[in-house]
């Protein structure tokens, strides 16, 4: 079982999303990855309804699937990038810590940075980090 949000010390407190959710996400955007880079390798008639929709977009609207790939990875990046201003925020001060919520933030997009946005720290924590950044 996961410790509680307020029994980690704020400096440290890192969580992860439920492994079937990083799970979903990494095949989902191995596939989309797999699609744009490697469309003829995929097999398609073996995929079903999945290996049919995606070989009809990558024929029939290939510039929009590969900006879409490229989007997916910028509002990612993006999520990443807003997670170390979190990491800041709630006093989580190990930069191994907010290195590990950038990168799983990378990852695992909004998924992971639910977990840092609804992380509350104890006020003493916050007002002492505030404190030390002044």
């Amino acid at each position: 079982m996961a410790p509680s949000s307020s029994s980690q010390e704020p400096c440290t407190y890192f969580r992860r999303p439920p492994t079937y959710v990083m799970l979903l996400i990494t095949a989902g955007m191995g596939y989309y990855g797999w699609a744009v880079f490697a469309p003829a390798t995929i097999p398609y008639d073996n995929l079903g309804p999945l290996g049919t929709f995606t070989k009809y977009l990558v024929e029939n609207h290939n510039t929009p699937f590969k900006i879409g790939y490229l989007i997916s990875w910028l509002i990612h990046i993006g999520e990443a990038l807003y997670s170390f201003k979190l990491c800041k925020e709630k006093g989580i001060s190990g930069h191994i810590t907010q290195l590990l919520w950038f990168l799983q933030t990378l990852a695992f997009g909004g998924f992971s940075l639910y977990y840092l946005k609804i992380y509350k720290p104890s006020r003493k924590a916050s007002e002492r980090f505030n404190q030390k950044t002044k």
